[in-house]
């Protein structure tokens, strides 16, 4: 088992890093959160920083049109699928290949994908391919959620547990955040952030939102710190104590706000109004104290999160934080019909969007120590609706990073079949990597020591390898 003297995460120290603040009482004050404890400072900095960057693509991701077959075998069948040039078939969702010539993906000399493919990005994304290029971007093929291991046969005469209610937009969210359908109280960014915020002298600033609510972040203890394209979220009323003119109208409103009953979401409701009105100042101010000169551009939804993103990460010595979990979103990808031309302008914004945070992260010297990856709903049809895919299952990822072994593929490239083993009808695939195996992957990079990986990963035990051997291994501390 390799762990080195990377920053090495306990479950207990976290607890007795929480029971000791929770003797503080809940009107600690932020000084004592600032002072924090010592062993607990100590214990996060020998690893350094390092921060997960999770991009999540709202509505299901047609990986079909993401990676495209490029070699002529493998393009034909896509084509004859997909309805393309020369085909018989009715939809017409099947991108040129002419298209794809200044985006192909070189397999590596040493890795043989299936039936020889060559992959080529959507055109609208040369950004990443020139990423992968260099050795910062990863795809993973074909990962999805699963419960253990499956195949086709297993799926069809169900002797194998499967993801409950697939296809379906709330619940397989919620499995890729959690491993739970719709309704899971915690995801395994928040479940790694309750590892991390011990090592954080101000742990509140673990787990950062910049899309809004989603159960990634939320851990057992860990709560998401909500910051919006702009940084923290300030109520100008309260923030100047004069609602309707009055002092006391001000005070009564931060009172209601502040107030929480038994009822859980007003607890959490309370919770996430008391931290932004009581350091919402604070963030800001550590904000504007950093420089991040990177040009995001502007009327991109996502670079705009990703821009606050890298201006915490600037802030990170003025917020005490060594690790950081962040999700970020972008949405519009549930793509029914319209599917050319919609489809390219949104990879495209992503294509912008992530580039422009990988050059943020070099200029701040950190793109060696913050991992992004996207995930997403599920994969979708390959074959046509018409003019655009159904809800799948299966799909392909990226993973971008100085510390990511790049510019190779992970996991299994499927058949360009809608009869192979590797799908489930209509060409949905069948997940051959889990959810599981890309969580522990990334949280083993992040420090999660073996031991504690089912906590982040629950169904782990059942696959071959937590480590798919996209992240570099940490180097031992000198």
């Amino acid at each position: 088992m390799y762990i080195g003297k990377d920053l090495e995460l306990s479950r207990r120290a976290f607890m007795r890093r929480s029971s000791q603040l929770a003797a503080m009482g809940a009107a600690s004050s932020y000084a004592l959160g600032l002072a924090g404890i010592g062993e607990a400072a100590a214990f996060s900095s020998a690893g350094g920083y390092k921060a997960l960057v999770c991009v999540f693509l709202l509505g299901g991701n047609d990986h079909g049109n993401t990676f495209i077959p490029f070699d002529a075998a493998n393009y034909a069948r896509y084509s004859a699928i997909r309805g393309g040039e020369g085909s018989e078939a009715g939809g017409g969702i099947a991108l040129a290949r002419a298209s794809l010539a200044n985006t192909v993906l070189n397999t590596p000399d040493d890795q043989t994908l299936t039936d020889d493919i060559t992959y080529a990005l959507a055109p609208s994304m040369p950004r990443l391919k020139a990423r992968f290029d260099q050795g910062a971007v990863a795809p993973l093929l074909n990962v999805g959620p699963l419960v253990a291991p499956l195949t086709r046969a297993q799926f069809e005469n169900g002797s194998v547990p499967r993801p409950a209610k697939l296809f379906s937009h709330n619940d397989q969210q919620s499995t890729w955040q959690s491993s739970q359908p719709e309704g899971s109280r915690s995801g395994w960014g928040g479940r790694m952030s309750d590892l991390a915020q011990s090592g954080n002298t101000n742990a509140m600033f673990t787990a950062i939102n910049a899309s809004g609510n989603a159960v990634f972040l939320s851990g057992e203890q860990a709560v998401p710190y909500q910051v919006s394209s702009r940084g923290a979220t300030l109520f100008e009323p309260l923030r100047r104590g004069r609602l309707y003119r009055s002092g006391a109208a001000s005070q009564a409103l931060e009172t209601v706000l502040r107030t929480s009953t038994g009822n859980i979401f007003a607890a959490d409701h309370a919770l996430t109004n008391d931290r932004s009105l009581q350091y919402g100042t604070f963030v800001n101010d550590a904000i504007r104290n950093t420089s991040v000169a990177t040009d995001f551009g502007s009327g991109n939804r996502l670079a705009d999160q990703l821009r606050a993103v890298a201006s915490m990460i600037a802030a990170r010595g003025s917020l005490g934080v060594t690790r950081q979990v962040f999700m970020v979103s972008a949405g519009g990808f549930d793509n029914h019909d319209g599917l050319i031309g919609q489809h390219e302008g949104l990879l495209a914004g992503v294509d912008f969007a992530l580039d422009a945070f990988y050059r943020a992260t070099v200029e701040l010297g950190v793109a060696d120590q913050v991992t992004t990856f996207t995930a997403s709903d599920f994969g979708r049809t390959l074959t046509s609706n018409g003019d655009g895919s159904d809800h799948g299952w299966g799909s392909h990822h990226f993973i971008m990073g100085g510390g990511v072994n790049g510019g190779r593929f992970y996991g299994r490239a499927p058949h360009v079949s809608v009869e192979t083993d590797d799908q489930v009808g209509r060409g949905r695939l069948l997940p051959t990597t889990s959810v599981d195996e890309y969580s522990a992957t990334l949280a083993r990079w992040f420090g999660v020591s073996d031991s504690e990986l089912p906590s982040i990963s629950p169904n782990i035990g059942r696959f071959a390898s937590s480590d798919l051997g996209f992240m570099a291994r940490p180097q031992a501390a000198t």
